[in-house]
């Protein structure tokens, strides 16, 4: 098993080690995943699917919750923005 994956966040290339959420790789890289009617970054809340903070479009499938989501080399991350 590779030690890292790599996928594209909104036409980014990222590497994350194997095992990682789609949320915590979007993390990792900006501060946050959507944002508010504001304007404001948002991000995870609970981490376990219930508060829908983190849901992003993941190869082509829109509002995937992406804290229940491990990343895959080769995915394709949109956070819409």
């Amino acid at each position: 098993m590779p030690r890292t994956v790599r996928l594209t966040i909104d036409g980014g290339e990222v590497e994350v080690r194997t095992g990682t959420t789609v949320a915590a790789a979007i993390l990792i890289n900006r501060s946050g995943i959507r944002r508010s009617v504001q304007g404001e970054p948002r991000g995870p809340v609970c981490g376990m699917g219930i508060c829908f903070e983190c849901r992003a479009t993941v190869n082509r499938r829109t509002q995937q919750r992406t804290c229940q989501v491990i990343c895959e080399d080769g995915m394709v991350v949109s956070t819409d923005e």
